[in-house]
């Protein structure tokens, strides 16, 4: 699954160099997930969730405390969540979820964005089949074995574990998020470098120099757009 850690990878460095963006993006979701249920992680898992993911991206404390308090406070302000699906260059596949108060703003920009650079947008469903709801945490400091091990005791269940760089990567089904990272943190760890729910191809493609070239471009105009939170996609943007 290696080349599947390099697409995340490949989409954190790219936030990582848009952190006014990459913290508004998160500002947003806190405020809509903490408003959906409890405005605590303790109670709520899909806030624990983005908090988590939030720490990976070093997102201030001040911004999440704000959206937090935003959302305790009653906001009558309100996103709808919707999902697209589309085709960039030579057939490649990519999902955009976005948070709107303008649905169909949002649906415009998309279908812009995708036109613009070689794409075209897809029916419900025409992509998503392609992909699998993925818990992906990675950390550092132990061996594959040793996280093996860990695991096993903790008896928790995983679908693989990968040494990718300095880190080790561990893809498992989304309902045992918490549970690996708890399982992680029992065995010493402190910090996760990458701690993501999210939805990964199942099988990756390589793309020609131009359509590859083509491709960024397009994920690059998606992710620009200020109501798309995440962009999924089946390219392999390795070297």
């Amino acid at each position: 699954m290696g080349r599947k850690w390099n697409n995340i990878k490949e989409k954190k460095a790219s936030k990582d160099a848009n952190t006014s963006r990459v913290y508004a993006k998160f500002g947003r979701e806190i405020y809509v997930v903490a408003k959906q249920g409890e405005p605590d992680p303790e109670s709520n898992r899909a806030l624990k969730v983005v908090l988590e993911r939030a720490k990976t991206y070093s997102v201030p404390k001040a911004i999440i405390d704000r959206a937090i308090e935003k959302a305790k406070g009653g906001s009558e302000e309100n996103y709808d969540e919707l999902r697209y699906e589309g085709f960039g260059p030579n057939g490649s596949m990519v999902i955009v979820d976005a948070l709107t108060n303008n649905v169909n703003r949002t649906a415009a920009e998309v279908r812009s964005a995708f036109k613009k650079n070689a794409g075209n947008m897809g029916v419900s469903g025409s992509v998503s089949f392609m992909f699998d709801a993925t818990a992906v945490i990675g950390l550092e400091g132990k061996s594959e074995e040793e996280v093996l091990e860990f695991l096993l005791e903790a008896d928790v269940d995983v679908r693989d574990i990968v040494a990718e760089d300095d880190s080790i990567i561990v893809y498992a089904e989304p309902d045992q998020f918490h549970e690996v990272q708890e399982a992680c943190k029992a065995a010493g760890v402190e910090e996760f470098t990458v701690a993501e729910l999210t939805i990964l191809a199942q099988n990756d493609v390589s793309l020609p120099a131009d359509a590859k070239e083509q491709f960024e471009k397009l994920i690059d105009a998606l992710e620009d757009l200020e109501d798309v939170q995440q962009v999924y996609h089946n390219v392999d943007l390795g070297e």
